[in-house]
């Protein structure tokens, strides 16, 4: 299994991609709370305590331990210029053995969309994931209406591969994603119709 020995930091053209840590919350909360109606149609319902420090301590603990036991690698996006919080993405349910293989979420907060910082984000994790992790294989999902997602993944390098009925609960309902991967040695081409 893979231990990281020390804290987990990616360093891309603008962005250092890093772990969360307790002091984050009061950004983090207020960023989640002025982009709210941006990101709500995209996610699942909030927790009650989604937005409270508790609620946010259990997710920086959360973070510590999936990164030491290599199943997951969540991670802030802090813009270097200002030191500024944009968003996070996360390889999820890092799979070893056969597999090989994570799931990759995301969100930015509604000022930061469109800057390209997300893409930026996205390629420095899969590199990561394949040259450090030594992974093969990265997945992701998103609402098939979710036309800046799913541009956002095929500019990354994502390959429709395609649909999941009931996927996950989105806003409070079970919905069907579009699915999509990148590898590590791909060469599927441009999928048709895309």
């Amino acid at each position: 299994m893979f231990v990281p020995r020390r804290k987990v930091r990616i360093e891309t053209e603008r962005l250092t991609l890093r772990q969360p840590v307790l002091t984050d919350h009061r950004e983090w909360a207020g960023l989640r709370k002025s982009s709210a109606d941006f990101l709500t149609p995209w996610e699942p319902t909030w927790a009650d305590d989604h937005l409270v420090r508790k609620g946010f301590s259990n997710r920086v603990y959360w973070a510590q331990r999936s990164i030491a036991q290599g199943t997951a690698l969540p991670l802030f996006l802090i813009r270097r210029a200002d030191n500024t919080l944009l968003g996070a993405i996360t390889l999820d349910n890092i799979r070893r053995g056969p597999a090989q293989a994570g799931t990759l979420g995301y969100w930015i907060g509604e000022a930061h969309a469109r800057q390209g910082y997300m893409r930026e984000a996205i390629l420095g994790v899969v590199h990561h994931a394949f040259e450090r992790l030594d992974l093969s294989r990265i997945e992701a999902a998103c609402l098939p209406e979710n036309h800046a997602s799913r541009g956002l993944l095929e500019k990354s390098g994502f390959k429709y591969e395609g649909v999941a009925q009931s996927y996950l609960q989105i806003n409070g309902r079970w919905r069907t994603h579009v699915l999509y991967a990148a590898l590590r040695t791909d060469r599927r081409g441009r999928a048709p119709g895309l």
